[in-house]
């Protein structure tokens, strides 16, 4: 079993990447496996909406983005992690985030999604509203805590004293760890559950 950890933050010792630090100790001390990204400090441009993903089975950038997707259709879970500036994720997340998500074609139903997200004071439930809809759209369950997953402070120092927060990330990497297992138990008994396609709402005039 594995998760991937992604780090939208520039800063890739600072606030985002110490509260993923901390699912990690957490989600390996359970038995899964994480590897983690850092893409906030990385060239991203956003999606452009050409279609070449559908041919080539992948972006038509081939950078980072290419590299997490080939990760990301073998893994159980994905965290995506963003700072906040201007309540909001933060846009190289959401360029990264757009996509992989648009150019993977792969079955992404029951992959276990979260969302983590870093501010000085507010604004980031909206950022964490921002990243849930990447998941919900695709039909991956979403891990929560025992709080909003958000830390607070200027830097990782600050977060190592936001002890609410270090502790709503360690409840939500116990509670991403059960949700993997427990669906991997369910598609063992059940099988994975079945999805209906083909139906598009469209009110165009032919």
């Amino acid at each position: 079993m594995k998760v991937l950890l992604i780090n939208g933050s520039p800063n890739p010792s600072g606030c985002v990447g110490r509260a993923l630090k901390e699912m990690e100790n957490v989600l390996n001390a359970g038995g899964i496996e994480t590897k983690t990204y850092c893409v906030g400090n990385k060239d991203l441009r956003g999606c452009i909406s050409c279609g070449k993903c559908s041919e080539l089975k992948k972006c038509v950038f081939d950078d980072i983005v290419n590299e997490v997707a080939a990760e990301f259709e073998t893994a159980d879970g994905i965290v995506l992690g963003t700072p906040v500036y201007y309540a909001h994720a933060n846009g190289t997340l959401l360029s990264f985030a757009d996509r992989l998500f648009y150019s993977t074609r792969f079955n992404k139903n029951m992959k276990v999604g979260a969302a983590v997200a870093s501010s000085r004071r507010a604004g980031s439930t909206s950022a964490f509203d921002d990243i849930n809809k990447y998941f919900t759209i695709c039909g991956m369950p979403v891990a929560s805590s025992t709080y909003w997953n958000e830390v607070h402070g200027f830097c990782a120092e600050d977060v190592e004293n936001d002890k609410e927060g270090l502790q709503t990330m360690r409840n939500l990497a116990s509670n991403m760890a059960f949700l993997i297992k427990s669906i991997a138990l369910g598609k063992e008994k059940f099988g994975d559950p079945k999805i209906e396609r083909g139906a598009v709402t469209s009110f165009q005039k032919y």
